[in-house]
């Protein structure tokens, strides 16, 4: 059952051209089709800025920073630095155990597991190409602290990585294994940083929304 968060968006950032607001946990970023679903990010971003234009979404489960366009131009420019890959994000999740490693390069097709959508799986054969930097940044017996840097966005990319790695996310209703997804009662995933060029003047931006878990 969906029960969003009723607390205000938070806004980090605005100013003619885009916004950067602060995503929680357990908020849709667009509604669904059904009138229960209708409560979302994009929604009540555009009830305090009623030009907001979505650009990117974020899972429901996960939290974190995402911009909003506020022109028809910006819309455009933003957009196609995510289409073209320009944009640079980094995430946070706390994973189940200790890798063996402490950075790697995950690179694994993947595409949706139709019988059991939303699942995504790897699939070497039709797969679309998927790949995730990721590195501990910290670690006790049983769970690991580790950033993850996409260089794709594949839908769960980052979810199903971490499960091919041998170590779920914690608290991920759709991938992890009993004990991690009880380990917590959210998703322990946070879009921790965003950096894209403006759309008035290509100067470089960086954007940080501190994780809260």
């Amino acid at each position: 059952m969906y029960n969003p968060p009723q607390d205000e968006v938070e806004l980090i950032y605005e100013d003619p051209h885009f916004l950067i607001v602060n995503k929680p946990a357990g908020l849709l970023s667009v509604p669904g089709k059904s009138d229960a679903l209708k409560d979302c990010l994009e929604t009540r971003v555009q009830a305090h800025v009623p030009n907001a234009r979505i650009i990117h979404r974020l899972d429901t489960a996960t939290s974190g920073i995402m911009v909003f366009a506020r022109t028809a131009h910006a819309h455009r420019h933003i957009g196609l630095q995510f289409e073209n890959r320009q944009v640079r994000k980094t995430y946070i999740a706390d994973i189940w155990g200790v890798p063996r490693e402490t950075s790697g390069t995950i690179s694994l097709p993947l595409i949706c597991d139709w019988p059991n959508r939303p699942l995504q799986k790897v699939d070497f054969e039709v797969g679309k190409p998927a790949e995730t930097e990721w590195e501990i940044i910290r670690t006790n017996q049983s769970i690991s602290r580790v950033l993850l840097k996409p260089k794709t966005g594949r839908s769960h990319q980052l979810r199903v990585h971490m499960l091919e790695l041998g170590h779920p996310i914690l608290g991920d209703n759709l991938y992890a294994h009993d004990a991690a997804w009880g380990a917590s009662n959210r998703m322990h995933l946070h879009a921790h940083t965003l950096e894209f060029r403006h759309p008035d003047g290509g100067a470089h931006l960086t954007f940080e929304v501190a994780c809260d878990f």
